[in-house]
């Protein structure tokens, strides 16, 4: 019987972002899961406490980082995959739609220096395909709807399922973002519903559900079946889809969209630096129709 992963998460209460180091304990070979950049959206800096803090982790138990891997292009986030990068020379990966997500957004931003094929990446998972952490299988599952990018990685019995869903008592996620859709969404959720009941569900994010103080980001395939406040079962898909359309239309966007798109859709590389030498996000400007546009 293979030896299981030794799973360690870390939590990001500005972001709500989970942060996972996956590693082999015979190999020592590691991955981490959705590594977060700290942000101040207020001041435009940058800091690297937080993969700092998995690296500190990693090097306290004598691990090495193989691969930094990405669920989706996070809208809330920006990514710290190229620091874990630079400091131990992982490989970037993230599903092979991530095209799909640069080829929408390198208009909106007029992102000129990207490619948009995904060559910002080291390597773009294909559905079922399957690579090593050591001796960890890893098996990739495109779980689009969130984003027409996104994937699960299934380590043995446990899934990182990014923002497909949430906590049972909290629900699932938005799909109203450029390419989202919610019947995707639908189908992505009961693909991993559809999972052994005993498989351990791992979240990308928490945001306490109304009646719970405590943050928590694990669950397993039987409890969101039975319990799951948005597609427990008996719930239709077209029930799930209204649902999902009119609770997208009451969510404000993300505080940290524009950034993280923007980056993340890099592989976490910001725009290049203009002649001043500064790295400079794009704001994108929308007019409500009728309002007078300054000259």
């Amino acid at each position: 019987m293979p030896t299981p992963a030794v799973i360690q998460a870390f939590f990001d209460e500005p972001t709500h972002t989970v942060t996972y180091l996956v590693a082999d304990p015979v190999t020592r070979d590691a991955a981490v899961i959705d590594p977060v950049l700290d942000y101040d959206h207020k001041s435009g800096t940058v800091d690297t406490r937080s993969v700092e803090a998995v690296l500190e982790a990693v090097a306290r138990q004598g691990y090495r980082v193989v691969w930094t891997i990405e669920t989706h292009v996070h809208a809330d986030h920006l990514s710290g995959s190229p620091f874990i990068k630079a400091k131990t020379g992982a490989r970037i990966g993230i599903g092979a739609e991530i095209v799909q997500v640069q080829r929408i957004f390198r208009p909106i931003f007029n992102a000129t220096d990207l490619k948009a094929d995904g060559c910002d990446f080291d390597h773009l998972f294909a559905d079922g395909e399957h690579f090593a952490i050591g001796a960890l299988d890893v098996e990739v599952l495109h779980t689009p709807g969130h984003t027409p990018a996104d994937v699960s990685y299934k380590i043995g019995d446990a899934v990182f399922v990014g923002d497909t869903m949430f906590m049972p008592d909290y629900g699932t996620a938005r799909a109203d973002f450029p390419g989202g859709d919610a019947h995707q969404l639908y189908h992505s959720i009961h693909r991993l519903l559809a999972l052994p009941p005993q498989t351990r569900l791992f979240m990308c994010h928490d945001y306490k559900a109304p009646g719970r103080d405590t943050y928590a980001w694990e669950t397993t395939v039987a409890d969101q079946r039975a319990h799951n406040v948005h597609v427990k079962e008996g719930v239709s898909e077209a029930t799930f889809v209204a649902m999902r359309t009119a609770r997208d239309a009451t969510l404000a966007a993300p505080v940290l969209l524009l950034p993280s798109i923007q980056v993340n859709m890099r592989a976490g590389r910001f725009p290049p630096a203009s002649a001043n030498g500064v790295h400079y996000l794009t704001i994108p400007v929308r007019v409500k129709d009728g309002a007078p546009v300054p000259a």
